[in-house]
């Protein structure tokens, strides 16, 4: 594996540190004060800083290590993770995602922005505090109440021989061996040696004892004997090593893996010592100068200074520059491990004995998958084409070849349905980027707005997920512009000043259901009509239901806005929304209540693959009608046929009427309509949420179909969402069920060519 294949995976796990780090700070900001949580978050911080270090990204990796150190203050305590904390941090998790793009990708990022959010994180992990606004500079905050406080600073003992060494008790948690209790458990000599290349990649000897330290009670010597003088040294070498004693009532295991980020680049040794129960305490172990220079909530480096020697200082100055690297690559250690267990029998067996209890996944490249899929598609084709050709020559239908192809069909679909699950992903990551849209345009309009998630775990094709951002991302930014009414507004309205976005998913009758939803001031219907009249959209005496009215807003260059700003007043947003969802072969509708929100729901396909359809005929052409549009079929009486005006007629069904839509007549197959009894009719459901009778003239049955873009392979067909290739080798095409509703309402549908062309 080269260092290219190491760097790719490197960033595709730095999306998922990402989404673990938005996830965990929306959960703290929630209230959500799990330790674990917490830990969650710093572990991503710090992943992403080691793999960037390793590959030399160093803007990411000063960024991340000034992120890491403020996030360190909240996991040890010192820093409550209040909810103007939290929106510096949610802030800087953006700017981390901007970076690591940029290092993908090339490009830059707001310098200005980057500069600022480190002074904030920098002031957060000394204690000063934003203002409650979120928008001034951070500010001293009062004094932290002494339990939080860093602990006044032990002073050195003088040496007692030559040597210049004293025991000096060691904590980095703010305590000493009077503050502290000696803890029962095991105790364990540790001996660190790191090497040049763990400083080179950015690992911090700092943070490893400190976080070793965390575990018990524990001493320790540093040796210094192989410092030089200072104008031989190399201030990217490793001079120090240390010899550690730790009483802990953990294993041994969990004392390794504090180095587990640094094992492939230090020295370390970790022996047993003695077993012990009672609360004697640890013998002192000499140390040559005060190791709180390592600790983050140590006092100021003047005060620092003036407590220690010259020789401390050039300890001092030796640290400082090994802490200008990064931790290594988790990317490299990854493949570092698997080349090494490759040639170990027994660690290939232990490593799938630690794995027998969790899923195992293995990284694929998507073109493999697509191709695959693409495969099965025609395997179902010429499964359907071979059945076809038995049925015609075996007028029983009882033969061994045709019992055979039915198992073969059987089988068929379960490769496909299986292989179409590979695809499927949840939404979770769509859904967190919309998290930060609401962050940014909530910002830039001077609104407190927070975004609500349900069902990140839906899943659905790939392609869907893909496809499903940008037409969200419009939505979201018009319902922070439009939908959400200003603070004061909501006071005045009775309201909580913080408005509410939620955003939704599910599963319902073989599709997915996008629900985005805001507590806002609703649609004012009277603006919006007036509006379209001014554009000459509607008519002005035109008659239009509190639906209609509404879905006007996605018609093309429609806009309520009184000015054009970065956000919107363009009447470019809602327009495209609605086609890209019905290019995905989805429908969108809205509904909204003046005073309370509104809420738009998305209907899309789980898959852009493959569907379930019933196969019609129409005017001697072979039709596939999406069977999820379908609500019933009914063969149509000369009774419940009624009359509407000049070309419109009804169908009676249960007491209520429906439009009676001759599809042929739609999609200009014939001059005339055709006679409604002499056909049969399709009740469906459009994007409105209205029913239409479909006419056809009839049914040939109900089968699975591979789905075939039209657009690539021909042209775009108004009326048709793609085509597909029939067991006889026929090609038959998709019908687009709202283009033909929409088209029966009167809304122009004029094809290029006739489709009996194209049939």
């Amino acid at each position: 594996m080269d260092m290219n294949e190491i760097k790719e995976i490197f960033f595709q796990e730095c999306e998922e540190q990402l989404a673990e780090l938005e996830s965990g700070l929306l959960k703290l900001n929630d209230g959500d004060r799990d330790p674990e949580t917490v830990n969650a978050v710093f572990r991503a911080v710090h992943s992403i800083k080691g793999g960037a270090g390793a590959f030399g990204l160093d803007d990411l990796v000063s960024f991340a290590h000034v992120f890491e150190t403020t996030l360190d203050c909240v996991r040890s305590n010192k820093l409550e993770p209040t909810q103007d904390v939290l929106k510096v941090m949610l802030k800087s998790a953006d700017v981390l995602a901007d970076l690591v793009t940029a290092s993908r990708d090339g490009g830059g990022v707001d310098a200005s922005r980057s500069r600022g959010l480190v002074k904030e994180l920098e002031a957060l992990a000394h204690g000063e505090l934003p203002s409650s606004s979120g928008h001034d500079a951070p500010k001293p905050a009062a004094k932290a109440a002494p339990a939080a406080a860093p602990a006044a600073k032990a002073e050195l003992p003088k040496p007692s021989d030559d040597s210049g060494f004293q025991p000096i008790p060691f904590s980095f948690d703010g305590f000493g061996e009077d503050d502290e209790p000696a803890v029962e458990g095991s105790l364990y000599e540790v001996t660190f040696k790191p090497r040049r290349e763990l400083y080179s990649k950015g690992n911090e000897a700092a943070l490893l004892l400190r976080d070793l330290s965390r575990l018990g009670e524990m001493s320790i010597n540093c040796d210094t004997d192989a410092l030089p003088a200072l104008d031989r040294m190399d201030p990217e070498a490793s001079y120090f090593s240390w010899k550690i004693s730790i009483r802990t009532t953990r294993s041994e295991d969990d004392i390794r893996a504090v180095f587990e980020f640094a094992e492939w680049d230090c020295d370390l040794e970790v022996k047993f010592a003695e077993e012990a129960s009672s609360n004697e305490e640890l013998p002192m172990v000499p140390v040559p100068f005060d190791l709180s220079i390592l600790d983050d909530s140590s006092a100021g480096e003047d005060e620092r200074t003036s407590e220690r020697g010259a020789s401390e200082e050039t300890v001092a100055a030796a640290l400082s520059a090994a802490e200008t690297a990064s931790n290594v690559s988790r990317a490299a250690r990854v493949a570092e491990k698997k080349e090494s267990a490759a040639a170990s029998a027994a660690a290939q067996n232990n490593a799938a004995a630690a794995a027998a209890g969790a899923g195992q996944t293995i990284r694929v490249d998507l073109d493999r998958v697509d191709r695959l899929i693409n495969l099965v598609g025609e395997l179902v084709i010429n499964q359907a084409m071979l059945s076809q050709s038995v049925v015609e020559n075996d007028a029983t239908g009882t033969s061994a070849v045709n019992m055979g192809l039915e198992e073969l069909q059987q089988l068929t679909r379960e490769i496909q349905d299986s292989v179409m699950a590979i695809r499927a992903q949840p939404v979770k990551p769509v859904f967190q980027r919309m998290s930060r849209i609401v962050r940014e345009v909530a910002d830039m309009v001077g609104k407190s707005i927070r975004l609500v998630t349900e069902g990140e775990n839906t899943e659905v094709d790939k392609t869907v997920i893909d496809k499903i951002a940008e037409p969200l991302t419009h939505m979201i930014r018009n319902a922070v512009d439009h939908g959400i009414e200003s603070p004061e507004k909501r006071e005045a309205a009775g309201k909580d000043p913080e408005g509410t976005i939620k955003l939704t998913a599910k599963h319902r009758s073989g599709r997915i259901l996008i629900e985005l939803a805001d507590d806002g001031a609703g649609i004012n219907r009277e603006r919006v009509r007036q509006k379209a009249i001014d554009n000459d959209i509607i008519a002005a005496d035109a008659n239009l239901s509190d639906d209609e009215i509404d879905n006007l807003i996605f018609m093309a260059g429609f806009s309520t806005a009184d000015k054009i700003s970065d956000i919107s007043g363009r009447g470019v947003g809602m327009d495209v929304v609605k086609r890209s969802i019905q290019a995905l072969g989805g429908r969108i509708s809205i509904s909204s209540r003046p005073g309370y929100g509104s809420t738009f729901t998305m209907s899309l396909p789980l898959t852009l693959a493959v569907l379930d359809g019933m196969v019609v005929t129409v005017a001697g052409q072979t039709l596939v009608v999406p069977l999820t549009a379908i609500v019933e079929t009914l063969q149509p009486e000369a009774s419940a046929i009624h009359s509407f005006g000049a070309n419109q007629r009804l169908i009676s069904i249960r007491n209520s009427f429906c439009p009676l839509v001759d599809v042929g007549r739609v999609l200009n197959y014939r001059a005339t309509q055709a006679n409604p009894v002499e056909g049969v009719a399709l009740l469906v459901e459009s994007e409105g949420g209205g029913q239409r009778a479909l006419m056809v003239d009839a049914i040939q049955g109900q089968r699975q179909v591979v789905i075939k873009s039209l657009e690539a392979n021909y042209t775009h067909v108004p009326g048709i969402a793609a085509a597909t290739i029939l067991g006889d080798g026929r090609v038959a095409l998709i019908l687009d069920v709202d283009a033909v509703v929409a088209a029966s309402r009167g809304q122009s549908m004029k094809p290029e060519m006739s489709l009996a062309a194209t049939g």
